[in-house]
């Protein structure tokens, strides 16, 4: 991994050691320690993802109050977490250190929109992209105890889409239609977000880099057709012969 993230330096060695031991398959204690999680939050901060806090787990739930929270610990603790959201160093600091439990959202559509696909899709477009030579940004892994993980493409934005209802908005009180429903590509755009690695979820499961925030942002199109391809052969249930790659 490079020395600098958006022109800045990072505490790169200890980014670097952590995502090296993800890869070695070391057991997730999974979250890095407190310096670590920092510095890995300030390194998306300074590649331009716009973030803001998150909640977290609490036990099997999740830690804000509302009963039955239909998506815990990936949801903002702001409704105003649209205007909240920031890239200034200082400010991710203050919230970092103050709340030490916290997860990070990322709005999308301000800077960069995110292709969100099931994780077995997500495997093998990434396998293939990679190989044909295809610029791959940011990748970023949400685990599941159960078989319905996800892969995360970060991309550069393509602004307010011409039909609102191709994208899938993550506001606070609606819960997403189920991965079973919709087993395809999501992309997150203005008004929507995604949790933003390091970050916890319920069960003991996580949300961590797979390509760190250091990789330039491509252009979502570059990517779509393999993705969606990919997609496609995960809907009709086509078995996955693909070795996952360890990437850094």
């Amino acid at each position: 991994m490079s020395a600098t993230f958006g022109g800045r330096t990072g505490r790169q060695g200890r980014i670097s050691e952590w995502l090296r031991g993800r890869r070695a398959g070391r057991p997730l204690d999974e979250t890095p320690d407190a310096a670590g999680r920092e510095a890995l939050l300030l390194a998306a901060a300074a590649a331009g993802l716009p973030l803001a806090p998150a909640a977290h787990p609490s036990g099997y739930r999740c830690s804000c109050d509302r009963v039955g929270c239909p998506t815990p610990a990936r949801h903002p603790v702001s409704f105003a977490w649209q205007t909240q959201s920031t890239t200034d160093r200082a400010q991710v600091e203050r919230w970092a250190r103050h709340q030490p439990e916290a997860n990070f959202i990322t709005a999308t559509g301000m800077v960069h929109d995110v292709l969100d696909v099931p994780l077995a899709a997500g495997r093998r477009a990434l396998e293939r992209l990679l190989a044909s030579g295809v610029e791959v940004g940011p990748v970023a892994e949400s685990e599941s105890e159960a078989e319905d993980g996800r892969l995360l493409f970060f991309t550069h934005t393509r602004g307010t889409p011409e039909d609102e209802d191709e994208w899938w908005p993550c506001e606070l009180d609606c819960h997403p239609e189920t991965m079973d429903e919709h087993p395809g590509l999501r992309w997150h755009c203005r008004g929507s977000y995604v949790l933003v690695p390091p970050a916890r979820l319920p069960g003991d499961v996580a949300v961590h880099w797979v390509r760190g925030p250091e990789h330039p942002l491509p252009d979502p199109l570059s990517l779509l057709e393999i993705l969606t391809d990919e997609c496609a052969r995960h809907a009709a249930g086509e078995p996955d012969r693909t070795a996952w790659p360890q990437h850094g």
